[in-house]
């Protein structure tokens, strides 16, 4: 959705709630899913410019219970949370969680349950050692900013949300942010056949749930705004934003995936392209600027599955062609 500053209703394609019949439109809000590392990545380098912290301080110094079962542990600095390359152990692949999850679609989980999930685990490497992303890492960086400003998510509010004028964004307002008239029903191809379900409130509920890895939903507009202030300069300067687009990669060439600090390059046709993904159980999105063209764009999609379903494959055909 290509959104021009100011606009309020623009064009929309496709529907936010198939049984009524209702358009998107530029105030449509979508789940965020994983973009919501960048927001979560943002503030924690903004408190850095504060010097409330320092990004090669060891996490142990801000989560002292943090320290698991391996001394390794000790190793990991908020710069390797912020780019992935801790070594941390993966809590959204532990089986235990997925079925657990799977089985109780309306269980609300806390930071502290997707902890327990990887207690006692072994890191998946030395700390630093390589990049692999693991939604861990920012759910630990969620309780860094709790740390220092006491409720991370109202600090996004406060210090993101409101001086860019995101007025169609919600992060943990109160239980029941999600309960927006605008944001889409979510549909979820759940054998991959093509068949949709409404899932509305299996995901509103997962989302909910997700602490510094997910939980913001957003309308088009607000994405782009966001993108937008933050390559204008106005949240980050230009010695911490240097330190953001510090891209490591397991990859070589002009087209090589790297992920700095909340963002990623991920690079199409060897122009360089600065974002992130997310998806969800009902959701898909990505956030992206291209900065030899200086476009912004927002793609979403409120339909998930679990491999892969003719409708997936689709939108990534949209996607190329946009």
């Amino acid at each position: 959705h290509h959104a021009q500053a100011g606009q309020q209703h623009g064009v929309g394609f496709g529907l936010r709630d198939r049984g009524n019949n209702l358009q998107v439109d530029t105030q449509t809000q979508f789940n965020m899913g994983s973009v919501s590392k960048l927001f979560t990545a943002a503030a924690i380098l903004v408190l850095a410019q504060e010097d409330r912290l320092s990004l090669d301080d060891p996490v142990t110094d801000y989560i002292p219970e943090f320290t698991m079962s391996d001394s390794r542990y000790k190793d990991i600095t908020v710069r390797m949370l912020l780019n992935h390359t801790s070594g941390v152990a993966e809590y959204n692949m532990k089986p235990e969680y997925v079925s657990y999850l799977l089985a109780h679609p309306l269980h609300v989980f806390t930071t502290m349950d997707y902890l327990g999930f990887i207690k006692g685990d072994e890191v998946q490497f030395a700390a630093g050692s390589k990049h692999l992303y693991t939604n861990t890492n920012y759910v630990l960086l969620a309780l860094i900013g709790d740390q220092l400003t006491g409720d991370h998510a109202k600090y996004i509010r406060d210090e993101i949300f409101k001086p860019l004028g995101l007025t169609h964004s919600f992060y943990r307002d109160d239980a029941n942010y999600l309960n927006q008239p605008d944001l889409v029903n979510s549909y979820w191809d759940r054998y991959s056949n093509g068949e949709l379900e409404n899932c509305s409130q299996m995901q509103q509920v997962n989302v909910a749930s997700l602490i510094g890895d997910d939980g913001i939903i957003a309308s088009p507009v607000d994405y782009i705004k966001f993108l937008k202030a933050l390559f204008d300069g106005e949240l980050l300067q230009p010695a911490t934003m240097d330190q953001m687009l510090t891209f490591v990669s397991n990859e070589t060439g002009p087209d090589a995936y790297g992920y700095g600090l909340g963002i990623h390059n991920d690079p199409y046709k060897g122009h360089a392209e600065y974002g992130h993904t997310g998806g969800g159980i009902g959701a898909g999105c990505e956030l992206g600027y291209l900065p030899d063209e200086h476009i912004y764009f927002f793609v979403a999609l409120n339909m998930g599955t679990i491999i892969s379903s003719p409708i997936t494959d689709a939108a990534a055909d949209i996607r190329s062609e946009i």
